[in-house]
């Protein structure tokens, strides 16, 4: 198993984990504000880059109503060209208050989570997302500490958003076309696909006619929810397929699954690798059935936080950015060898 230097990550089991995410699913709707975060040179992300005139690309994002994920150059994470740019209302905002504040996930393994094994109860959020929400305030503020998070469940980023409750939200997010009427997002910071996770023993093959009969569970707001849907529209999956359990956070279908209340999830396949890592009696099923982009999601309107964020995933991306090193540390046990971050579009 991959570990961080101490050792920190490592577990003993699912015990811890499924405590927490039955706690999780007692509460459908929580923002649990956390206390600044001291990384202890544990972060993961080596690059820097000053923003300087023209040094800001442009992130706004493409419009709702020309979005199609069929039609190339009408792609839900294709943003506008980069240029030059000074600091708007928004980042201001932050820079005024001193901290950014960030909705992320506290119960996805390596991606954003607390380690169960660990004795303090405030003990450091961390994984792949939380690394990436670290570089931007360092990016934005001068330091990765001058950072809030907010644990908020799947069915809530948006909401939480557009409240105003966080500045953005960094939590395994794809990018659509449905969200982008809601939200405006960055460029693309990760490639993943919806897939089917089940028990090792179970017949079910993947998204096919095998689940047939079957109780599949995904988390209510999420892709997920509306690939299942789509997958029973179009004939992929068949019209007896149980689809009506759904969650506020997606640790909660393997919770369910566990306790054998339903025969399968359906989850993006970056999670979903990381839990049948964690658990050696659930594994993949058939390859990835979409193609979708992880993004930071913000307010509609805060061109100027889009482009700064823009900016950062730039340089991030870059050899020896940060993005390699925290994929490494966190994702790789799980996934292999990385082909490297996808390449941002703009228009």
């Amino acid at each position: 198993m991959d570990e961080r230097g101490t050792g920190k990550v490592s577990l003993r089991g699912w015990g811890g984990v499924a405590a927490m995410a039955v706690a999780c699913a007692l509460t459908v709707v929580f923002a649990l504000l956390l206390p600044l975060t001291q990384r202890g040179g544990t972060g993961g992300g080596d690059g820097s880059t000053g923003f300087g005139p023209g040094g800001v690309a442009a992130g706004v994002q493409a419009r709702a109503a020309s979005c199609d994920p069929e039609v190339k150059g009408k792609e839900p994470e294709r943003s506008v060209s980069r240029s030059g740019s000074t600091d708007g209302g928004a980042v201001q905002d932050i820079k005024d208050r001193g901290y950014v504040s960030v909705g992320v996930d506290q119960n996805s393994y390596r991606w954003g989570y607390r380690d169960p094994n660990s004795t303090d109860e405030s003990s450091e959020l961390e994984g792949f997302d939380i690394d990436l929400a670290h570089e931007i305030a360092k990016e934005i503020l001068g330091s990765p500490d001058k950072i809030r998070f907010k644990a908020i469940p799947t069915n809530q980023r948006i909401p939480a958003i557009q409240r105003g409750d966080v500045d953005m939200v960094v939590r395994t997010m794809t990018i659509s076309c449905d969200r982008l009427k809601d939200v405006d997002f960055s460029t693309a910071y990760f490639q993943t696909g919806q897939q089917v996770l089940a028990p090792k023993t179970s017949d079910i093959e993947g998204f096919d006619k095998t689940l047939g009969g079957k109780r599949v569970c995904s988390a209510a707001g999420s892709t997920a929810e509306g690939a299942l849907e789509q997958g029973k529209k179009d004939g992929r999956i068949p019209a007896d397929t149980d689809i009506s359990t759904t969650v506020p956070n997606q640790l909660d279908c393997l919770v369910r699954l566990q306790l054998g209340e339903v025969d399968a999830v359906v989850t993006d396949g970056a999670l979903a690798a990381s839990q049948a890592a964690q658990d050696p009696t659930v594994e993949l099923k058939g390859e990835p059935f979409t193609k979708e982009y992880y993004g930071v999601a913000m307010k509609k309107g805060s061109d100027d936080l889009v482009r700064r964020v823009n900016q950062v995933l730039e340089d991030y991306r870059k050899p020896g950015g940060g993005w390699q090193k925290s994929y490494d540390d966190w994702l790789k046990a799980a996934l292999g060898t990385s082909e490297g971050p996808p390449a941002p579009k703009y228009k």
